[in-house]
């Protein structure tokens, strides 16, 4: 599975993070692109959790 933080994104006073995660779909079969902007600290958890 490829996974990977692509960008620090500041705003104000909050640092946010784009993580890109590559899953296999259920539907059909091909793997799609599930991308989120989230704080940093909270990229691990969502990289772990299958």
């Amino acid at each position: 599975m490829a996974k990977k933080s692509v960008a620090s994104i500041q705003t104000g006073t909050k640092r946010l993070t784009k993580a890109i995660k590559m899953v296999k779909s259920q539907k059909s079969g091909a793997y799609v692109f599930d991308e989120k902007i989230m704080a940093p600290d909270e990229v691990n958890d969502y990289f772990n959790k299958k």
